[in-house]
């Protein structure tokens, strides 16, 4: 059976946290399903599996990795409810993180069957495809051994500064969850947290370092391109636009 090559890519705009998370899920089991039936079925009758991408950004909302730490979340349910803000125990990697509004929250769904199976490769592309973006506008991103996501000051560490925090679960090769980009982030929401577990590293965005706002679709625009370009992908869009 032939790999499948192609990313349906679907932006979801604002959305609640909880709502995309339970579409993600759908997505995901169905994709493990449709391996499943593949793993029984005669030679000659699998099918391809599919692959998605999903954009989006959330109302303020707070989430914890399966490995995280729930002190490092630093408000109470009364300082959630005066920040107008949510908080969720979700079965990704990694800590404590912050979604809002100004970000561009990435969820690849993808079967890496179709692609590498290899989940280190996997978080370097998604890193480098925001590095690259940064790279358009002026700015050098990279990474910090021994974390994930990207970071500037990467080198010298004087104010190393993470932009793109990461975290993801993968079963069987498929993905879910993925990455949040602070474009026009309010940066005042992660004081409420350790960020990622991280004490000692501050957190920045592309307004911040730009010193104005980027509109969110010129850079989802170049982000895409990156990660097509990056996984060899074909992304079709829900208006069925092919892009390479």
């Amino acid at each position: 059976m032939s790999e499948n090559k192609e990313i349906l890519f679907k932006n979801l705009g604002l959305i609640d946290y909880q709502e995309a998370w339970d579409y993600q899920g759908k997505l995901f089991n169905e994709i493990l399903e449709l391996k499943s039936q593949n793993r029984n079925a005669p030679e000659g009758e699998q099918k391809q599996t599919p692959n998605y991408l999903l954009f989006c950004s959330h109302p303020h909302v707070y989430t914890l990795g399966k490995s995280g730490h729930e002190e490092n979340l630093l408000i109470d349910e009364e300082g959630l409810k005066a920040k107008g803000a949510t908080f969720y125990k979700i079965n990704r990697g990694g800590d404590i993180t912050y979604h809002g509004p100004g970000q561009i929250v990435g969820y690849p769904i993808l079967d890496l069957d179709n692609y590498f199976t290899d989940i280190h490769k996997y978080l370097r592309f998604l890193e480098e495809a925001v590095i690259l973006t940064l790279e358009e506008y002026g700015i050098t991103a990279g990474r910090i051994p021994g974390l994930t996501g990207v970071w500037l000051d990467h080198e010298a560490q004087a104010n190393p500064r993470k932009i793109c925090a990461m975290g993801v679960k993968c079963s069987r090769w498929v993905t879910m969850h993925g990455f949040a980009f602070n474009i026009n982030t309010d940066l005042n929401y992660f004081s409420n947290i350790v960020p990622c577990g991280i004490s000692d590293k501050k957190v920045t965005s592309l307004a911040q370092e730009l010193g104005r706002e980027i509109p969110l679709p010129e850079v989802e625009e170049k982000l895409l391109m990156h990660i097509a370009h990056l996984f060899d992908a074909t992304i079709i869009t829900a208006t069925h636009e092919k892009r390479h």
